[in-house]
């Protein structure tokens, strides 16, 4: 075994027992590891269906043949959930792969060229961040809403422009990130190093500088899962997300909004979904960071 290998291993041994002592890092895991298995696989077991329509068993409260109770249609909540729930979480991987994937060649050119070029760059950034998120989100999803069904189809029309929206507008955060990594990151020695001996500037950013930036990186990307699973909810709560046959949780919040009273279940679980999906993100990014930065425990 290689010196490299047994480095390797000890600075991931050395990052995991760091995240270990974060116990709420760890329950988080373990509660988004049991969400993440339950809509995997969930509905191979829990097999009733999402879209059977009985009237006669409407608003019907949580029972051993309904454990989350049903909708007004009289559909089973629970099975709703699961499929809801790979819906909404796709959306956040999406969205954060392009949000990641934006952010980080923005960053990574303004901090590694600078001049004129970072000044643009950043300028952009900041016209970016000064806009209203939600009137823009709103926006665009009501313009290209219709189109985009006409494209790609109901279900992976609005999936697409949604993923595209949620992400193109929530890189700032990451390009911010990245450029300040990779502003100092370029004066080290072995930056300058390898400038010297030739290397081209693609080289130098994607293989001497891009490895030592990637802590926050990783970190953002895991924040950035819980703000896209908000925002598709909070438009699918606007009716402006998916249709109505397709259940995401921010879906069902919206079909649930005129049964608080009377039906309080069909808030509740999709709601304590999205919370316990987005806590679990948000602890786990905080001790992620924590980890990957051994200086936090200096």
């Amino acid at each position: 075994m290689t010196n490299d290998v047994l480095k390797t291993r000890s600075v991931l041994s050395d990052i995991w027992v760091r995240f270990r002592r974060d116990k709420m890092a760890v329950i988080g895991s373990c509660v988004l590891l049991l969400i993440i298995v339950s809509i995997i696989f969930g509905p191979m077991i829990y097999t009733t269906p999402t879209d059977r329509i009985d009237f006669g068993n409407s608003v019907l409260p949580p029972s051993w043949k309904h454990p989350f109770g049903t909708n007004d249609l009289g559909q089973d909540q629970l099975a709703r959930i699961l499929r809801g729930g790979r819906i909404s979480l796709a959306v956040g991987l999406a969205a954060m792969l392009v949000a990641i994937a934006l952010g980080t060649f923005i960053g990574a050119i303004a901090g590694f060229y600078g001049g004129i070029i970072d000044s643009i760059l950043m300028g952009v950034t900041d016209l970016f961040l000064a806009l209203p998120q939600l009137p823009i989100l709103l926006l665009v999803i009501y313009l290209f809403r219709e189109p985009m069904r006409a494209i790609a189809g109901s279900e992976a029309g609005i999936f697409i422009l949604i993923v595209l929206v949620v992400g193109g507008l929530n890189w700032m955060s990451v390009a911010r990130l990245v450029r300040a990594s990779f502003w100092s990151t370029r004066e080290m020695d072995f930056v300058i190093a390898a400038k010297a001996i030739g290397a081209k500037p693609h080289r130098l950013i994607l293989v001497h500088i891009l490895p030592n930036v990637l802590t926050p990186i990783i970190v953002a990307a895991t924040l950035s899962v819980g703000t896209a699973i908000i925002t598709e909810s909070t438009l699918s709560f606007l009716g402006l997300g998916f249709p109505p046959d397709i259940p995401t949780w921010g879906r069902m919040l919206y079909d649930a909004q005129n049964y608080i009273e009377t039906a309080p279940h069909m808030v509740i679980f999709p709601g304590a979904a999205i919370f316990l999906t987005v806590i679990s993100i948000n602890y786990i990014g905080d001790g992620l960071r924590d980890a990957l930065d051994p200086k936090s425990h200096v």
